[in-house]
Formats: structure tokens, C-alpha cells, sequence
């Protein structure tokens, strides 16, 4: 594949070969992927998040279609990141060739696990690190770590001095007012932000009366929360002067070229995926299509472009 160097961008030193990440959660650690597209077309991928254990996650049902969406309590199914490290990693150095960058998402029910975590990641190839601060924090009485400042502060400030890779923390929509949390994770010492995750959702079956999910409820993503997540992305944007990466509900380059407007400097795909395989491709080609018809020359000409009224 010849690289488009129209597409390219910079996250924290870093350069993508274009903004297009696989977002965690939805593209495991690539290999099935790798059975339908080429992984070395892609900017990047977040690999499946990551415990300083293995877990098996949630039990069934844990993942309901909704109008537009989708509701999932997988609940962070992993074998955890050492067996990351040995065999999983492994396989996706040989795409690290076509510039193929390599995010590790880690997420932990206490702030000691993501400072192990980091430790071990820091010593890998992987390109950077993604926090997953929407988890409870177990010795604070259960709060997600991502939606009070004193949390968000407290689990990056800590994991900062040990992470010798970029670091990205990814934000947690459930909270009033997502430009004080971006601050807060800017202040405590991440390099970059990525925002959205999943809304916490419900979904009941009226013949049994019960949830839908085993774990009654779950993370809504895809299509739906869209426009909740561009919004986000502008208020985060204009808050922060760290690199935002933009998600949530992505699936056309048009989608995307909404995230870049906002001020995303790139956009990770996640829902999508579940229904094309090629999804992230897709919505390569649809920004590249969106630049040649308004002749737009360079994909960074459109962060924070938005014209508002």
C-alpha cells in the first residue's frame, strides 16, 4: 500500500499514518481482523482492554441490540496483560512495518493496578498507553474514577511518573460537565485525551420483566450517541490544548470529518465493526472522498474547523 501522506497525523509525538484507530473493545488484538483487511492500512489500533489479571467477564447475556445502538456488559474479558505481552503483542509487531501504532487500553479497579500496569506496558513496543477511567474504584466506595476530579487526578496523577509512553486518557461521558474532567486529567499529566465511552443504558424485556443484560445494565454505543459524543469532543476541545482523539456512533468518513471539525485530531471506530469488518477502511476512504470533493488538501486542516453560528 503506497502511503497517502495527505492523511497523516501527530498525537504526542507520535505520527499515524492516518486518523483512523480501532477503538477497544470492539477489535480484540487484531487477529481475527486480520482474516478479512489488511491491518497495516489502518492509523492504529487500541487493543482490547487490558487487567493486571485475567478476567472472564460478566456472565450472558451480556450484549443487546437497541434502535441505532447497541448495550454491552462484556465486562473487561481478558487474559490479562502479561499474557498480552507474550503472545498477543507478538503478533501485531509484524504490521509495525506499514506504521501500524499500537495503543494498549488498561483498566483497573484500583489505582495500584493501573501503576503495575503501566510499569509493564512502559518496557513493550507498544506505541502508547490508554487509561480506561470508566471503572469503579474499589477502595473509594465504588465512584468511577472518571467522573470526579479528585479520582481522575488521583489514578493519573500516580500512573504519570511511570509512563514512559504517551498517555492517553479516555473519558467517560457520565458525568455534568466533561470539560471540567478533561482539565482535571490535563492537569494531573495526560498527553491526550480520546472521549467518548460508552453511556450507561438500560434495556427490559416486557414478557420476562427483567433486563435484557445479566448485569442489568450496560455501556449503549454505536450510531445513537453520536451527536452526544461530537458534542463532547467541541466542549473537551475547547477546554483542553492536548490532542483529543474523537468516538461514538462512527461509521462513515462523513461521521468522521464531524470529530475533526470539533477538534478531534483523529477518531477511533468502534460499534461499526460489529457490523462491517472493514469498518475503519470504509471510513478511511469516505474521508478521503470528503477531502477531494471540498478540496480539502491535508486531513489537519479540518481540526477545529468548525464554523460556529
Amino acid at each position: 500500500m503506497i502511503e497517502d501522506l495527505r492523511m497523516g497525523v501527530n498525537i504526542c509525538g507520535i505520527d499515524f499514518k492516518n486518523p483512523v484507530i480501532a477503538a477497544s473493545g470492539t477489535f480484540g488484538f487484531g487477529r481475527e481482523y486480520a482474516e478479512y483487511i489488511d491491518l497495516g492500512q489502518l492509523g492504529g489500533i487500541s487493543v482490547k482492554g487490558l487487567t493486571l489479571e485475567p478476567r472472564l467477564g460478566n456472565k450472558s447475556p451480556r450484549s443487546a441490540e437497541t434502535p441505532a445502538g447497541m448495550l454491552n456488559s462484556v465486562g473487561l474479558q481478558n487474559p490479562g496483560v502479561e499474557a498480552f505481552i507474550e503472545n498477543e503483542l507478538p503478533f501485531l509487531r509484524q504490521f509495525r512495518d506499514e506504521k501500524l501504532r499500537i495503543v494498549a487500553n488498561v483498566a483497573g479497579s484500583r489505582t495500584e493496578d493501573y501503576a503495575e500496569m503501566v510499569k509493564l506496558l512502559s518496557e513493550t513496543e507498544v506505541d502508547a498507553i490508554e487509561l480506561n477511567v470508566s471503572c469503579p474504584n474499589v477502595k473509594d466506595g465504588g465512584i468511577t474514577f472518571g467522573t470526579s476530579i479528585e479520582a481522575i487526578s488521583e489514578v493519573v496523577g500516580a500512573v504519570r511518573p511511570l509512563c514512559r509512553k504517551p498517555l492517553i486518557v479516555k473519558l467517560t461521558p457520565n458525568v455534568t460537565d466533561i470539560a471540567v474532567i478533561a482539565r482535571a486529567a490535563r492537569d494531573a499529566g495526560a498527553d491526550a485525551l480520546s472521549l467518548i465511552n460508552t453511556l450507561t443504558g438500560m434495556k427490559i424485556d416486557v414478557y420476562t420483566q427483567r433486563p435484557v443484560l445479566r448485569n442489568n445494565t450496560g455501556g449503549l454505543s454505536g450510531p445513537a450517541v453520536k451527536p452526544i459524543a461530537v458534542r463532547m469532543v467541541w466542549e473537551a476541545a475547547n477546554a483542553v490544548d492536548i490532542p483529543i482523539i474523537g468516538m461514538g456512533g462512527i461509521t462513515s468518513g462523513e461521521d468522521a470529518v464531524e470529530f475533526l471539525l470539533a477538534g478531534a485530531c483523529a477518531v477511533m471506530v468502534g460499534t461499526a465493526n460489529f457490523i462491517y469488518p472493514d469498518a475503519c477502511i470504509r471510513v478511511l476512504s469516505g474521508i478521503s472522498e470528503y477531502m477531494e470533493k471540498t478540496g480539502v488538501k491535508r486531513v489537519r486542516d479540518l481540526v477545529g474547523k468548525v464554523k460556529m453560528w
